[in-house]
Order: structure tokens, then C-alpha cells, then sequence
């Protein structure tokens, strides 16, 4: 309580509540308005409340204590940043931002307002201006100027000098904050997760309300198959500022990621509702529709998208892989005066390319269309390398270091759970059919292509720049038997939050995959792996003209996608020899020619009965997330398996590096 006759103490109750906002704003709330039944005209007090408003989700009330004073105090940073975080969260995103300008024009080194106007910025879609301000909110925060150099030169690619910066100011200065978060950036760009994420967490440790810390963290989490973490951590942020909509489109991201569409389009539509502009937003909203089958409202997403931002490559994209849209003349006139002849966005420019090859491919323009196929392609190498050498080796690896022995020595090892089905093979092979007809099973669960398998497997290679080979597969080899079992009870435990029903069996379709039958049948031994298989031209040139939008990096080129074809069926001839009968394989022209016979064998290889609605399986209603989500929403049509002579001309490439044994397999001729 705050009393008139303690004048004295108006500062300090006003820095008190200030210092409540962090800890409890409801607390704040009630301090703020006990200053102000004393002294009704104290700005700062004004200010806290609708701070406090705001931090407990009611932003419009904390707009309505501010606005009326804003044309008295257009001349305070301070209260034009809170009025402008009030305006975000009411969705008056171009007034937050027009605010927040003039607060860093008014103090260049508020470094919240920065902060604050990066956000905005982001979701406006200006990213060039987003990530000026937030290198300037970098500056202004970290006491070691070097530090900002190296966040530079590590947009600009150079992670190898970007590391030798932050190293050595953290030898110097080992509890930095911002030199730990920067190398976890660098741990990030360089595909090292697990170091990144442990980076994050002593970050937090030192300073538990640095939120670029944590939203990396969540972001890192999830990409380390850790979902319920990340979406701790997003909650943790999210509590702290409500209706920011980066965090609130990062937590839809990680329930995208389990399966929870539903929740991801509420928080889309929620963002969307008072941020109808923003335009990556707008696409992330189709991906989700398209997943729960909303194809129309999908299409509006995206179409609404490119009305915003014409030249973000990936809405063309998402139209041209619903596979059953078409391209209007119009729609095709567009995306050829985005496409650049050098210069502009490399990720933008590569989805134009693959989205114009569909196109043109619709219209029986072939060369043309593969053009723009190699094109995009070619975009995508620069950045997504891949070597044949390396693949070639690795299979190598796996056939050597897991003989039959290696098996028969392993015999009633691993955790006995038959839960999981594992569909292997490469993409565009089959496996979303496979998954579909089988989670129409009443006993069947679909999922989707889960990462646990390939995160055990990286766990056990541990990667390092001492050994960039890694020990794995060998060092299965070293594994006791109650360490196999552990990991076999690990792999289940990881995957539950995947699974939504009460049901006894669910599906694993992550393709790569293949390269760990052996792992698999180690730590689960009881799970089925059923191998889909396509004609090595069908599915090398489907695999070519599609856009993945991770992972993959063997397609963006014909002979690397040969020569990982050759490598697949050698390793998985291999599985045959060692563990005769263990893969059931599935090849996709059999299923299309006779599908009734080849669904009663696969039931019967997962020892279940046969059911009716197997065989109308376009019928069953679940999230798809893959490209195939529209075609096996539909009866098995035929078309697609002869697409690929269409292109023939173009072609030799491929079945050059396919090799002699597999082209005689196939009756390929050269």
C-alpha cells in the first residue's frame, strides 16, 4: 500500500512493480494500481499496468491504459516500446512497428526495443530487416564487439573463423553468455545438435531470462526428437510474452511434428487472426491443412501467400506438390518473372524451379519441365552436398561389420515388444501407400517418418571432428546385451508421444531407415520391417523432380540417385543373406497390378487378419505428412508408374549409374 504521506517511496514502489512484471504480473498488476490510487497521473505506473495486462494475455487492456496518453509521451523510448508490444499483441503489427522505429530512432541503444522490433519484423516478413535489428539488439547487449563479427561471418558461411573468434573470448571469458550462445549457433550450422543443445542449457543456466537462449534451445530439442522439452520450453517463453507470434508458430511447429494438427492450426489461426500478412505464416497454415486433408482451404493458404510475398518459392511449391493441383496460364506467367538468371534467394529460387517443372510436366512440355527439374536440382547441391563415395562406404560398412554370425552370437537379444512396423525403402517407393493401407487396420496405428532409429544410430557413432567416420555400425559389436535391450525400451518410450490411440501396432515409415535394418532387428526383434520397392527408373526419376524438404540430398542429381538405388538393394540383398526372411518386400507395380493379393500377404507377414477396409484405405481419414498425402487419399491409379519415359531422352545418366546388375535385374537397356 502506498500511501500519500510517504511521497518519498514513489520510485521505489514503481520499481518494485516494475521488478514483479518478470516473477508475477498478476503481483505487478496490484502494485501498479495501488501507486496509481495515490498518484493517478504516474506514467511509469500506466506503463507497468499494461504491462502486466499484457504478460496475463489481455493486451487490449493494456492498449486502453496507453493510448490515451501516447500523443503526451510520443517521446519516451520506454513507453513507446510496451505501447508497440501491446499493438502486437492486438495483431496492429504495422503500428508496433512504426512505434518501435521511432523508439530505437529516439534511444539507438535500446537494446529491447531492437529486440522487440526483430520480432516484429520477422512476422511482417521482412527478414533482411529483422535480422538488422536483431544484430543490433546482439551488439548492444554483448559486451565483446568481436562477438557480433563472428555472428557475421557465420550468416555469411565461414564457421570455421566464426569459431576460432568465440573460442578464444571464451577462454578469456568462460561464462559469457553470449559467446556460449553463438558457438551453439555454430554447433547448429555444423549438424553438431547434441553439442548445441548442451551450449544452450549451461546458457541458461548462467541466465535463465535470455530468451534468443531459449527459443534456439526449443528449436534445437525439437530437431533432437525431444518434442515434449521443446514445447516446455516454448511455454516458458510463451509466458513471459503471450501473444508473441514467432513462439506461438515455433510451439505449432513441434505439435506438427507429433501429430497434434489440431493444436497447430489453432495457434495458426490464432496468429493469423491478428497477423493476416504474414506471409510464412500463411504457408506453414497450408502445410497443416494439406496434412489433415483440408485441400482447398490448403490451397488458399498458399494462394494467399504469394499474393503476399510473390517471390517465396516454397507456396508455388506446395501448390505444384498436392500433385492433383493445376497451374493456370497466369499462375505460370508468375512464377517465370520470379525466376532470377542469377542472384535471389537460393531456397526460393529452387522451389520456383521444381514447381514450374511440375507445371510444364502437366502440360506435356517435357523438355522444358525437365530443364527447370535440373534446375532446381542443381540449385539445391550448393547447399545440400552429397557424396557417392561416402554412401558407398557406409554400406560397405554395414555389410561387413553385421555377418551372419554377428546375429546368430545375438540370438534373443533385445526388448520383445512387437509394437513397431517399419517401412524401408526410398522415397517415393510406396511407403505412404504401404502406411495407409495398414493404419486402415482396426489394430494398426500410422505415424510418420520418425527420426528415433537414425538418433540412436548417431548417438552410437558419435561423430566427431576427430573421427568424421564415426563408430557405428561397428560398435554394435561392443554392446551388451542389456544395452541392446535399453535401447530397444528407448525406442519405444521416445516414440509414444507419436501415438494417439489405444492401438497394439503402429508405423515407422522413415525410408532411410534401410541402412539400420540391422540395428532394428538387434534392439526390437519382434518389430516387422517390410521393404517398398519401386522400378529403379520410376523411382530414381520421382525421387529427382521431388522437392524434399530435408534429408534426401542423394536426389538433386541422376547419377547420385543411381548410384544410391545400387547401393539400397546392395544392402538390402545383404539382409536378405544374413536374415533370411526378415523384410517382407513390397514392390509398388505388383501392389498397383494386383492389390487385394499383395494386402493379404503383407497382413499376413505382420501375423493379422485380413480387413475390408484395407483395401479401402483411401477411405480411412488421418494426417499425411508426406507428398503422397493426396494420391492415397484415392483409389491406386496406374498412371504414374510410366511417367518417367516421358523424359526418357534425358535420362542415360541414370541408367548408367545404376550399373550393369541392376539394369539386367530390371531389363534396362541402355
Amino acid at each position: 500500500m502506498v500511501h500519500r504521506s510517504d511521497r518519498g517511496s514513489i520510485e521505489t514502489a514503481v520499481r518494485n512493480a516494475a521488478e514483479l512484471l518478470a516473477r508475477d504480473p498478476r503481483l505487478a498488476e496490484e502494485q501498479a494500481l495501488e501507486i496509481l490510487k495515490v498518484y493517478p497521473g504516474t506514467v511509469d505506473a500506466k506503463r507497468i499496468l499494461a504491462a502486466a495486462y499484457r504478460l496475463q494475455k489481455s493486451p487490449q487492456k493494456g492498449l486502453d491504459v496507453l493510448l490515451p496518453l501516447l500523443a503526451a509521451n510520443d517521446d519516451s523510448a520506454e513507453f513507446l516500446h510496451e505501447i508497440a508490444l501491446c499493438m502486437g499483441g492486438v495483431g496492429r503489427g504495422d503500428d508496433a512497428v512504426e512505434a518501435l522505429r521511432k523508439a530505437v530512432t529516439i534511444d539507438p541503444t535500446f537494446a529491447a526495443a531492437w529486440d522487440s522490433l526483430g520480432h516484429q519484423l520477422v512476422v511482417a516478413g521482412d527478414e533482411k530487416g529483422s535480422r538488422e535489428a536483431f544484430n543490433r539488439h546482439f551488439r548492444l547487449t554483448t559486451p565483446h564487439p568481436e562477438l557480433a563479427d563472428a555472428l557475421e561471418l557465420l550468416h555469411d558461411g565461414k564457421q570455421a573463423k566464426a569459431e576460432r573468434i568465440v573460442r578464444d573470448l571464451l577462454k578469456k571469458h568462460p561464462t559469457e553468455v553470449t559467446a556460449i550462445k553463438v558457438l551453439s549457433d555454430i554447433g547448429v550450422k555444423v549438424g553438431q545438435l547434441k553439442d548445441a543443445s548442451n551450449l544452450l542449457e549451461r546458457c541458461l543456466e548462467l541466465a535463465p531470462n535470455y530468451h534468443a537462449a531459449r527459443h534456439s534451445y526449443a528449436i534445437v530439442l525439437m530437431r533432437r526428437q525431444m518434442p515434449e522439452s521443446a514445447i516446455e520450453e516454448t511455454e516458458r517463453l510463451l509466458a513471459q510474452e503471450p501473444n508473441n507470434p514467432n513462439f506461438l508458430t515455433l510451439k505449432a511447429s513441434i505439435l506438427n511434428r507429433i501429430g497434434d494438427q489440431a493444436g497447430a492450426l489453432d495457434l495458426y489461426e490464432k496468429v493469423l487472426k491478428n497477423y493476416p500478412r504474414q506471409a510464412r505464416a500463411q504457408m506453414s497454415f497450408g502445410h497443416t491443412l494439406h496434412a489433415v486433408g483440408r485441400v482447398d482451404e490448403a490451397i488458399e493458404a498458399y494462394k494467399k501467400c504469394i499474393s503476399l510475398s510473390p517471390e517465396v518459392g516454397e507456396a508455388y511449391w506446395s501448390l505444384a506438390n498436392l500433385k492433383t493441383f493445376r497451374f493456370s496460364d497466369e499462375d505460370i506467367d508468375n512464377m517465370r518473372e520470379q525466376v532470377t538468371t542469377e542472384g535471389g534467394d537460393a531456397d526460393d529460387q529452387s522451389h520456383l524451379a521444381f514447381a514450374l517443372g511440375k507445371a510444364l510436366e502437366d502440360r506435356k512440355e517435357f523438355d522444358e519441365s525437365f530443364n527447370y527439374y535440373r534446375r532446381g536440382n542443381a540449385i539445391r547441391r550448393v547447399a545440400h552436398r552429397h557424396s557417392i563415395k561416402v554412401n558407398v562406404l557406409d554400406s560397405l560398412r554395414q555389410i561387413r561389420a553385421l555377418p551372419q554370425t554377428f546375429f546368430e552370437q545375438r540370438k534373443g537379444w533385445g526388448y520383445d515388444a512387437p509394437d513397431p512396423i517399419f517401412i524401408v525403402g526410398l522415397p517415393r517407393a510406396g511407403s505412404t501407400l504401404l502406411e495407409q493401407i495398414l493404419s486402415s487396420h482396426s489394430k494398426i496405428e500410422g505415424t510418420a517418418e520418425l527420426m528415433d532409429i537414425i538418433t540412436i544410430a548417431r548417438g552410437l557413432g558419435n561423430k566427431s571432428r576427430e573421427n568424421p567416420a564415426g563408430r557405428y555400425p561397428e560398435v554394435l559389436a561392443e554392446l551388451t546385451e542389456k544395452q541392446v535391450r535399453e535401447f530397444g525400451e528407448s525406442y519405444l518410450e521416445t516414440t509414444r508421444i507419436q501415438r494417439t490411440t489405444d492401438k497394439p501396432f503402429f508405423v515407422d515409415k522413415m525410408p532411410n531407415n534401410f541402412q539400420h535394418v540391422g540395428l532394428i532387428h538387434l534392439i526390437l526383434p519382434n518389430s516387422k520391417i517390410i521393404d517398398a520397392r519401386r522400378h529403379p527408373m520410376g523411382g530414381c526419376f520421382s525421387g529427382f523432380k521431388q522437392l524434399f524438404a530435408r534429408g534426401q540430398t542423394f536426389t538433386y542429381g541422376l547419377e547420385e540417385i543411381g548410384k544410391y538405388y545400387r547401393d539400397y538393394v546392395r544392402v538390402m540383398d545383404h539382409w536378405d543373406d544374413v536374415l533370411p526372411g526378415r523384410v517382407h518386400r513390397v514392390q509398388y507395380e505388383e501392389m498397383v497390378a494386383d492389390t487385394e493379393q499383395q494386402i493379404r500377404a503383407l497382413l499376413d507377414y505382420c501375423g493379422l487378419d485380413f480387413e475390408e477396409q484395407c483395401l479401402r484405405f483411401y477411405e480411412t481419414e488421418r494426417s499425411i505428412r508426406t507428398p503422397s498425402a493426396e494420391q492415397v487419399r484415392k483409389p491406386i491409379y496406374k498412371e504414374g508408374l510410366e511417367q518417367w519415359r516421358n523424359f526418357e531422352a534425358h535420362l542415360e545418366p541414370l541408367k548408367e549409374a545404376l550399373g550393369p546388375d541392376i539394369r539386367r535385374r530390371y531389363s534396362i537397356e541402355l
